[in-house]
């Protein structure tokens, strides 16, 4: 199976440090392969059509933006 591709994206304050941890945690508790980046170059998330940080993209698809979602929010998101 692929590893999952997942970006936070933000420019590192705590939300998004948050956030990153809470996907980390996620992705350990469905004990799934996955690769998790930080992008914090406002171009960059800019050209991904994120507006409104903290964001996480799954697989190159957004999955939130703006808000940090829990742990229990991101681990179905990590299923489909």
């Amino acid at each position: 199976m692929n590893a999952i591709k997942i970006e936070i994206l933000g420019t590192g304050c705590k939300k998004c440090q948050q956030l990153e941890t809470n996907a980390k945690e996620a992705v350990a508790n469905l004990n799934l392969t996955a690769e998790v980046s930080h992008i914090t170059d406002p171009i960059e998330i800019a050209k991904r059509g994120v507006m409104s940080t903290p964001a996480m993209t799954i697989n190159g698809k957004i999955a939130s933006k703006g808000q940090v979602i829990s742990v229990e929010q991101i681990q179905p998101l990590l299923q489909r």
